[in-house]
């Protein structure tokens, strides 16, 4: 029930949806007398919600927490025992349609899973995404299984595991599947804004990961001060960071992690140089 559930909550919960809803039941209401104070309330509310989401940094303000959280690997990192890249860059159903690989806005999963291998021939390599539609689907690991070469990565070295919908699974399902030894050290790949979340989860799972942060949507604190010359991309921004912050406190609600907003640990830092 978790998982259908999570996904029919957060669409009406998205603030671009929310705000619009908002907006149309004003638009409504102002057809009826007694609530048409209340219509235009709810509508104004609606339209200057959008405008602010939109362009003022408001998603900045919100994803930089998450960005910043853990710092980027250093380039000259010890060679890990093995390398977790999580699902979420590849366009599955589009893959699948016109066979090759499509990747979304967080295409950089993919690409550095290549750029990894290659950095770090002996390591193990493992790409862990399952299909994220309810009712089943394509998943995201089949298709780098089908497109290893297209994406640059030799199909003999991975190791996919296909049945994880979320985060929460992506974790157990990985820990399963690899058993990492005690004191091996593994990086664990995923879009920086969701690296808490992804790290509490592997914490959760008993498996330490060392974090490898990519696919950044903010430069820096700077960005509090810059408008966004494009409403739409603003409300992306901001759908993608309240989902984040609403997805760590259900996750530590339901278990997932063990803490609300995981940082990184006192040893990783040095354990990474």
């Amino acid at each position: 029930m978790f998982f259908p559930l999570s996904k029919a909550i957060y669409f009406l919960i998205t603030p671009s949806n929310a705000l619009i809803f908002t907006a149309l039941a004003g638009l409504l209401l102002l057809s009826a007398t007694r609530l048409r104070r209340t219509g235009i309330g709810l509508a104004a509310l609606g339209t200057i919600g959008l405008a602010v989401g939109g362009l003022a940094p408001l998603s900045e303000a919100l994803l930089l927490p998450l960005e910043q959280r853990f710092p980027a690997y250093p380039t000259d990192g010890a060679a890990p025992a093995g390398i977790i890249v999580l699902g979420g860059g590849i366009e599955a159903g589009l893959s699948e349609a016109r066979a090759q690989v499509v990747v979304n806005d967080a295409g950089e999963r993919p690409i550095y899973l290549a750029d990894l291998a290659r950095r770090f021939p002996a390591a193990r390599l493992v790409f862990s995404g399952g299909s994220g539609f309810i009712g089943g689907g394509i998943a995201e690991a089949d298709i780098v299984s089908r497109q290893a070469d297209a994406i640059g990565v030799p199909r003999t070295r991975l190791i996919l595991e296909n049945r994880s919908r979320n985060t929460h699974e992506n974790a157990d399902f990985s820990a399963a599947l690899v058993l990492p030894k005690p004191g091996e050290r593994w990086l664990l790949v995923t879009s920086a804004w969701h690296m808490p979340r992804a790290v509490g989860c592997f914490r959760q799972a008993g498996f330490t990961v060392d974090a490898f942060p990519v696919d950044y949507r903010t430069r820096g604190w700077g960005d509090l001060t810059r408008f966004n010359g494009f409403a739409s991309d603003g409300l992306l921004q901001l759908d993608l960071a309240v989902k984040e912050w609403i997805g760590l406190v259900v996750y530590r609600w339901a278990g997932y992690t063990p803490d609300w907003f995981p940082a990184p640990e006192p040893t990783e830092g040095k354990a990474s140089r």
